[in-house]
């Protein structure tokens, strides 16, 4: 059976469905049994995306997106202002 997949915005939802069923009285295994997911899930996601709302999850996965670019960006940058240095310093 494959893996899926939930966006973001998905796990948030989820995140307040085992709040809500957990607030009612429903202890936490049955609740997170409920969403269908497991508890190891649950807990990562909650480290992940508690606390945030729905809208900040999508700017936070924009911004980490973003960030990874930019990272490769600067990555072959240096990569390529080593070589010159080397070229120019006549040691190739």
């Amino acid at each position: 059976m494959p893996k899926k997949r939930h966006k973001p915005e998905e796990i948030v939802a989820k995140l307040r469905q085992v709040d809500v069923l957990v607030s009612q009285g429903q202890a936490v295994a049955d609740a997170i049994r409920s969403i269908g997911v497991t508890e190891v899930s649950y807990y990562r996601w909650r480290r992940e995306f508690g606390g945030l709302k729905t809208d900040q999850v999508r700017r936070m996965k924009e911004l980490e997106a973003e960030n990874a670019g930019l990272r490769r960006a600067v990555a072959d940058l240096t990569l390529d202002k080593l070589i010159l240095k080397e070229a120019a310093s006549g040691n190739y």
